[in-house]
């Protein structure tokens, strides 16, 4: 049974848009919307708006669009009841626990019940005689007891159906199992542990729930991959994440430490760092920017020095721009890894380390630095190049006149010819984006992320249904009278014969026709496209002239699409298709 519209309709006027997403997005007043960058993709112009007329967000860079139920789904990685129910708690609306179809929120509980005994496991075994490898790796690395029963580490054991007996034991369904990945399902039908062999790093989110694992491979194994880490489940999204966030949440007003392995996470907590995360299998995502952005002022990447350490800062830097983080780089000496460091030169050394982290820039200029010998004048002028185009990139003209009087001052190059060379690079840039703009342009190509790619076959008749529903969903005082003229079969599109159909549905059951009505079972870019349709439509257009303008161009279209059908039925289908037209005459429809 469907939470009553009533409590939904409660629930969305106690929750005012712009309250809700201001703790995630920097909002700025343009005219009566408010607009700020997107929160579910990085962008540098700010394209998603905030419509508090009728309470409803649209990206117009990805195309996310909805209510506050939409942006509260997705800005915590929730399913719809439970939004509904995290801004119903918020607002102090009581929800019947009878109310609601709770199948999904069952299901994940199930799953997080799962891998709260599957650590359990892991960690016993680790303590365990037969899981002494383990333990002996781990004490070796420098990591005391206290530590390890803090994280909850543990070693999953060198067998294919340990943990899958022990959850059958506790009551569990194979089924449920895979749905937590834990387990896999063979070819032949049958189940078994997906981690084998391995130092387990159990993922703890916010809330205390075990939802992931990180499965490191047993020392001296060379034929394995390094890490086995849960795929994405109904508990589990890894670009949210972050590996340590729940101890590191409660130490890191001023900082964060983000390092690249779990390991190394793990021992900076053990020598007193306990504002360091680890990115647990992945790259900086604009997610975890957004996360650490409410808890945090400052990140500092300790990610590995190696090529790829590097490729791996720059895609970070990117990734938090516009973030309002201050992001700075710390660069290991010798190549180390942060354990390794800390292991060997102490807590101290590492803490000078971490006063002396870079910002971005200087960290874009060493980078160049690095590729060239500056022994001579020929590989001093390329640097000074490499580094004039690095200047280029910046907007902060602050920054790049500050710098570009560094390089004057170390390398004799007058500053004015520097920034001469910068701003000629700065134009080339500019020609290459236009040029690139122009060519979108002039060959548009249609998104992956298209909520309605039947358009593209049915663009006249598409654009009447669209205007049609922009109509209904302004001026609901029209629905009957459209839905005379009008039937939903004669729609071109399956996405706008379904919003059709929902309209119909919610007049017919005399609720609101309100997007948190609507909404439950849309994609954010299919709730996107909804609230365009609702803001395309202007208060100074004459309504009915429009209404009958649409109606009879989709019965136009729809006519064109049956004579088209009828030239290619065979002699069967006509003789079909007459029969039950003399069927409807006789039975007077």
């Amino acid at each position: 049974m469907a939470i009553p519209q009533e409590t939904i309709l409660d629930i969305k006027y106690k929750n005012d848009i712009e309250s809700v997403i201001a703790p995630y997005v920097d909002l700025k007043r343009r005219g009566k919307n408010l607009v700020g960058l997107c929160p579910f993709h990085n962008e540098k112009t700010p394209s998603f708006t905030v419509y508090p007329e009728n309470g409803s967000f649209y990206c117009f860079g990805c195309g996310a669009g909805g209510d506050v139920f939409t942006f509260t789904k997705l800005i915590n990685n929730l399913d719809y009841i439970e939004a509904v129910k995290l801004l119903a708690e918020k607002s102090g609306v009581m929800i019947e626990e009878n109310s609601y179809d709770s199948s999904l929120t069952k299901q994940k509980q199930v799953i997080l019940e799962i891998n709260r005994e599957a650590a359990k496991f892991f960690h016993s075994y680790l303590m365990s005689e037969q899981g002494k490898w383990g333990l002996n790796y781990l004490t070796g690395r420098g990591l005391s007891i206290a530590t390890i029963k803090h994280f909850g580490l543990g070693a999953a054991p060198d067998d294919w159906s340990m943990l899958c007996n022990y959850l059958r034991r506790k009551g569990f369904k194979d089924e449920d199992m895979v749905l937590a990945n834990v387990a896999s399902k063979s070819q032949k039908g049958t189940y078994y542990d997906r981690f084998r062999n391995r130092i387990m790093f159990p993922l703890i989110d916010l809330r205390g729930n075990v939802i992931a694992f990180s499965g490191r491979r047993r020392p001296n194994d060379t034929e394995s991959a390094k890490y086995v880490n849960t795929s994405d489940t109904l508990v589990y999204k890894k670009s949210l994440n972050l590996f340590g966030m729940n101890f590191a949440k409660n130490h890191c007003e001023e900082r964060v430490i983000l390092v690249e392995g779990n390991m190394d996470a793990v021992s900076l907590h053990q020598a007193g760092f306990t504002n360091a995360i680890a990115l647990f299998g992945t790259a900086l995502t604009t997610e975890q920017v957004k996360l650490l952005s409410r808890y945090t002022k400052e990140v500092v990447l300790a990610l590995d020095s190696d090529a790829a350490g590097q490729k791996a800062v720059l895609r970070s830097l990117e990734t938090a721009k516009n973030s309002g983080l201050n992001m700075k780089i710390l660069s290991i000496p010798d190549g180390k890894d942060p354990d390794e460091f800390v292991l060997k030169n102490g807590a101290a050394k590492f803490n000078q380390l971490l006063e002396s982290a870079v910002g971005e820039m200087d960290y874009r200029l060493l980078i160049a630095a690095e590729k060239i010998d500056l022994n001579d004048d020929e590989s001093r002028i390329k640097y000074l190049k490499e580094a004039t185009q690095t200047l280029a990139e910046s907007d902060d003209t602050i920054s790049v006149d500050f710098y570009a009087g560094k390089l004057s001052a170390k390398y004799g190059v007058s500053k004015e010819t520097i920034l001469n060379s910068i701003n000629e690079n700065r134009k080339n840039r500019k020609k290459k984006e236009q040029k690139k703009e122009f060519s979108d342009i002039i060959s548009p190509k249609f998104s992956r992320n298209d909520p309605n790619p039947q358009k593209r076959e049915n663009m006249r008749s598409c654009s009447a249904e669209e205007k049609i529903i922009s109509i209904l969903l302004k001026h609901p005082n029209y629905i009957n009278s459209v839905t005379e003229k009008l039937p939903s079969e004669k729609f071109s599109t399956d996405l706008t014969k379904l919003i059709y159909d929902r309209i119909i549905q919610c007049n017919n059951q005399h609720f609101d026709v309100d997007f948190s009505v609507l909404g439950d079972g849309f994609s954010p870019t299919e709730m996107g496209y909804l609230v365009t349709l609702q803001n395309s439509i202007g208060t100074s257009e004459n309504v009915t002239a429009l209404i009958n303008d649409c109606i009879r161009v989709i019965s136009e279209e729809a006519d064109k699409k049956s004579q088209s059908n009828f030239k290619d039925m065979s002699v069967e289908d006509w003789a079909q298709m007459l029969k039950e037209l003399a069927d409807k005459k006789n039975k007077g429809e």
